[in-house]
């Protein structure tokens, strides 16, 4: 009696298995859509005012004036692509003392967030225009951009080394 049972149940777990994975194996139906507008971001540039590059030199007072400008992304056509994030970095120069020896050197600091909205938030303008001087950097990267269908790129990176 319990081999008959034993029996009928492995001709059900089979039975079953089997139309499991049947019904798995259902082709697509539906063909995938390609985007006939192809779109290559290596045409792309990113600007802050007039500057783009990771080798734009500015003066401080140019500086001062471009942080408070928003950053585009535009292709050789003039078409402005939307902008999803960015980060920003701000390399900052200052003067240190060694409590032991007295002596003076140079130290950097480096100041860097995440940003969804450009122009820089008021904050950071403030920060930086008070006290931005020769030597330091102003360096916008992994900037995230968006066309018109909605594909995610990757856009130049730019940095303003302060003269």
């Amino acid at each position: 009696m319990k081999k008959i049972y034993f029996i009928q149940f492995c001709v059900i777990l089979v039975i079953t298995i089997s139309t499991a994975v049947a019904v798995a194996q259902v082709p697509n139906t539906k063909p995938t859509q390609k985007s006939t507008d192809k779109f290559n971001p290596s045409h792309v540039k990113s600007f802050l005012g007039n500057f783009t590059g990771k080798s734009a030199v500015a003066t401080a007072a140019e500086g001062k004036q471009v942080i408070g400008l928003p950053l585009r992304i535009v292709d050789e056509k003039n078409v402005t692509y939307k902008l999803l994030s960015y980060q920003f970095a701000y390399t900052k120069w200052g003067a240190v003392e060694d409590e032991a020896t007295g002596k003076i050197s140079q130290k950097s600091t480096l100041s860097a967030d995440r940003f969804t909205t450009t122009p820089l938030p008021e904050i950071w303008q403030t920060n930086i225009t008070e006290f931005l001087h020769s030597g330091e950097e102003l360096y916008f990267y992994d900037i995230i951009a968006y066309d018109k269908t909605g594909n995610l790129f990757f856009a130049p990176e730019i940095k303003i080394t302060i003269q």
